[in-house]
């Protein structure tokens, strides 16, 4: 192969965007050789007269995806739109054009279509109980409320909804279900009629079967799953969306938890102590499983090549490059390197299954 000789390695930024530009490489997804062009935006596999080279010899995939994702919230709530604006771009920094966003307290509709900016799929804001989350991130209502505020929120974002499953119950010192089963599902079945998929933060063992058997599309993070609820998600289609890099808090949360809530403290270390065999079991099981971050918040945006570096550790390099790329692009019903796409893409002179670590390098260049 010719040696990789790049113009600008990494992204293909604003400034590359518009072309005309040449391309020769090898595409990640399958192996291929290929040659492609940027025209006006879009990639195209027809030759375009006066293209200049941008890169010969290189490796290319799709822009990345982050599936869980958060614009607009910090970890005191809300922030400004010079802050989100700044989230989005570390984002954007990182290789991500494309996020789902899991829940925010903004309308960030505004970021749509400026330039220099990932695409965004949003869920609204999350939905909990009063007391039963994290202060200022949600809208807070009462089970009798759920299906209501689920349609609330279906029509404020872009085809999803966010449910807290479970969280702390102080009065019971551990992890319980926020919502009633039967309820639950009235709130999964009424987004569904609005054409709306559903998805929920669930950390034990209860919600999450609940949810899963109640039909919801998508789990956040799922550490409770057994081998009966991976086996029911495979069955019905139903995604994961593990966070692995994120789920380095648990020993922390578990810590100060211990004095006053020590069987929520021992269930967050037993949780965290299965977290890959959880995602090992679903994989095995053919769940699918995409990468998301949980920034924003207490997290940093900008940090998906450390969650597909914790994916590949469990499920090799093309598997984790595969859920933060093409399969979640279709996922979410967004193109990849497709003729007449948005030319989000990453080129890079390497090959990025043989060493994840220099792709995290190479994607900051």
């Amino acid at each position: 192969m010719t040696p990789a000789r790049l113009v600008a390695p990494g992204l293909i930024g604003a400034a590359q965007r518009e072309g005309p530009w040449y391309i020769q490489g090898t595409l990640v997804e399958t192996g291929e050789p290929t040659e492609l062009w940027i025209d006006r935006g879009r990639i195209t596999y027809a030759p375009v007269p006066g293209a200049a080279t941008l890169a010969v010899g290189c490796w290319i995939l799709p822009g990345f995806v982050d599936a869980h994702c958060h614009v607009g919230l910090a970890a005191e709530g809300a922030v400004d739109k010079p802050t989100t604006e700044a989230q989005a771009r570390t984002d954007l920094d990182a290789g991500i054009t494309l996020i789902r966003d899991a829940g925010s307290p903004i309308d960030t509709h505004w970021l749509d279509g400026q330039p220099g900016m990932p695409a965004i799929i949003r869920a609204g804001r999350h939905i909990a109980r009063p007391q039963r989350y994290l202060r200022n991130f949600g809208v807070e209502v009462d089970p009798a409320d759920l299906v209501a505020e689920v349609q609330r929120q279906a029509r404020a974002g872009d085809g999803w909804v966010k449910l807290v499953g479970d969280w702390i119950d102080r009065a019971v010192g551990d992890l319980t279900p926020l919502w009633p089963e039967a309820t639950a599902k009235a709130a999964i079945d009424a987004a569904h009629a609005l054409g709306v998929r559903v998805t929920a933060h669930c950390f034990g063992e209860e919600a999450v079967s609940q949810l899963v058997h109640a039909g919801i599309d998508c789990i956040e993070h799922g550490t409770g799953l057994d081998t009966t609820t991976i086996a029911e998600m495979a069955r019905r289609g139903t995604a994961l969306v593990p966070t692995l890099d994120n789920l380095k808090i648990f020993p922390g949360i578990a810590d100060q938890a211990d004095a006053k809530y020590p069987r929520y403290a021992a269930h967050m270390r037993a949780l965290y102590a299965h977290r890959v065999a959880v995602v090992e079991a679903a994989i095995a099981a053919g769940v699918a499983v995409y990468a998301g971050t949980d920034a924003g918040g207490t997290r940093p945006h900008g940090t998906i090549m450390a969650e597909v570096q914790a994916l590949g550790a469990v499920a090799g390099p093309q598997f984790a490059l595969g859920a933060a790329g093409w399969r979640a692009r279709r996922w979410l019903g967004r193109p990849g390197l497709d003729e007449g796409a948005p030319a989000d893409l990453i080129v890079v002179p390497t090959d990025p299954r043989a060493d994840l670590t220099a792709r995290a390098q190479l994607v900051k260049a």
